[in-house]
C-alpha cells in the first residue's frame, strides 16, 4: 500500500490531491479535496474505465470542486471532495480492493468523506466501511440512509417549488405542466410529487422498463417519444433528469419551457461568461442550477455523519426552497444568471470561514 500526493495543475485551487495504489488488489484511486474551509470534505467515490490517468485526474479536480460549491450553496457545515477508482466497475471491482479503498480513506483521518457515486452502490459503501470510519451512503442495516433518490428527488421539488414562487408568486406547481426528461429513481419519485401537488407531468425515458413502471403507478401521466419532443411541448417547466449535458444550444433554442429545474448532474454543456446559463436568461428561460436543487442527496448522506435520521435530514432538505429563493433573488437584484450567482454564494460562504485555515480532526 504505497501513496503520494504530487502537486495538481498550476491552475487549481486544490488543497490535497492524493494518488492511491495498492499493488495486492490493483487499485488505482485518487482523492481531490479542494476546500476544507466549511469543514470535512464530502463527495462520492466514482468508479470508471477512465482511458488515462491524465483523464481520471481531471474528472476529480472538476468533480471535487462542484461538491465544495454544492455543499457551500446548500448550508452544510461540509467542504468538497470527490475521489476516482480507475477501472471497469463490471469486472474490477473486488471487496478486496474496496476494502484497500477504504484503508486510503482512512488514512486521511477524516479530512475526507466518501459516498457513492458513479459506479458505487450502497452494498460497495457496506464494504468500504469495513476499513474506515468515513463512509456515507451505507445501507440502513449498517447505519445508514439508504437510497439517496429519496432526497435527492424531494429537494428538487422543494427548488421548482421556489422557482413557481419567485415567478408566479405562490410556491406551487399545481396547474402547471412539468416534463421530465428521465424517470428512473429521482424522476419517478419526483413526478409523484408533482402529481400530489396537482400539476399535469409528461416524461420521455429511453428505457421503456422505467416509462412502464412510472405508468402503473400514475397512469395519469403522458408519455412523448424522446426528449427532442418533449423539449417542444407546452411545459410550464423542464426537469432534465437523466444523464449530464441536457442544455446543449439546441435544446435551449427550442425549449418552450419558462423554468429548468431537474436532478441531473452538470446540465450546462457550456459553463461560465457566454455560456449555457447566458443563452438561457437571454432566452428568458429561469434556470436553477442543478448542484443547488439536486443537493437532497448529498443532505440526506451527510447525516450519516450524525447517526441517520430521516426526518432531520428531510427538514435539511426542505430547506433547499430557501437556498433557491435566495439565489433566484440575487440574481435579479445583480442582474446575473442563476448559476453565477449560486457560484457567488458558495464563494462568499467558504471565504468567510478561509481565515480558519484547512480542517483537521479534532478540530
Amino acid at each position: 500500500m504505497t501513496t503520494s500526493s504530487p502537486p495538481p495543475p498550476t491552475t487549481s485551487q486544490h488543497e490535497q490531491v492524493v494518488f492511491c495504489h495498492d499493488r495486492t488488489t490493483g487499485l488505482r484511486a485518487i482523492i481531490g479535496i479542494y476546500s476544507t474551509a466549511l469543514g470535512p470534505a464530502l463527495g462520492g467515490t466514482r468508479f470508471y474505465p477512465y482511458a488515462t490517468e491524465e483523464a481520471a485526474l481531471s474528472d476529480v479536480l472538476r468533480l471535487s470542486k462542484g461538491m465544495a460549491y454544492k455543499n457551500a450553496v446548500a448550508g452544510l457545515d461540509l467542504g468538497g471532495g470527490k475521489a476516482v477508482i480507475i477501472g471497469d466497475p463490471a469486472t474490477d471491482k473486488t471487496p478486496e480492493l474496496l476494502r484497500a479503498y477504504g484503508r486510503f480513506v482512512e488514512s486521511l483521518g477524516g479530512r475526507y468523506v466518501t459516498a457513492c457515486d458513479v459506479g458505487t452502490y450502497v452494498a460497495d459503501m457496506d464494504v468500504v466501511s469495513e476499513t474506515t470510519r468515513f463512509a456515507t451512503g451505507r445501507s440502513e442495516a449498517n447505519g445508514g440512509a439508504g437510497d439517496s433518490s429519496v432526497l435527492t428527488a424531494y429537494g428538487v421539488f422543494q427548488g421548482m417549488r421556489a422557482c413557481a414562487q419567485h415567478l408566479w408568486g405562490r410556491p406551487t406547481l399545481s396547474g402547471r405542466t412539468v416534463g421530465i426528461a428521465g424517470v428512473g429513481k429521482v424522476g419517478r419519485i419526483l413526478a409523484g410529487h408533482l402529481l400530489e401537488d396537482g400539476a399535469d407531468v409528461v416524461v420521455t425515458d429511453v428505457d421503456q422498463r422505467a416509462v412502464a413502471a412510472l405508468l402503473a403507478a400514475h397512469p395519469q401521466v403522458r408519455v412523448v417519444p424522446n426528449t427532442g419532443a418533449l423539449v417542444r411541448e407546452d411545459i410550464d417547466v423542464y426537469a432534465p433528469c437523466a444523464l449530464g449535458g441536457a442544455l446543449d444550444d439546441e435544446t435551449v433554442s427550442v425549449l418552450r419551457a419558462t423554468v429548468v429545474c431537474g436532478g441531473a448532474n452538470n446540465q450546462l454543456v457550456v459553463e461560465g461568461v457566454g455560456g449555457t446559463a447566458d443563452r438561457l436568461k437571454a432566452r428568458g428561460i429561469t434556470y436553477a442550477p442543478d448542484f443547488l436543487v439536486n443537493a437532497g442527496g448529498v443532505i440526506q448522506v451527510s447525516d450519516e455523519l450524525h447517526g441517520f435520521d430521516f426526518e432531520r435530514a428531510k427538514k435539511g432538505a426542505t430547506a433547499i426552497f430557501d437556498h433557491t429563493l435566495e439565489v433566484l433573488e440575487t440574481a435579479a437584484e445583480r442582474d446575473i444568471t442563476p448559476a453565477a450567482a449560486a457560484d457567488h454564494i458558495a464563494e462568499e460562504r467558504m471565504a468567510a470561514k478561509q481565515s480558519g485555515g484547512i480542517w483537521l480532526p479534532g478540530r
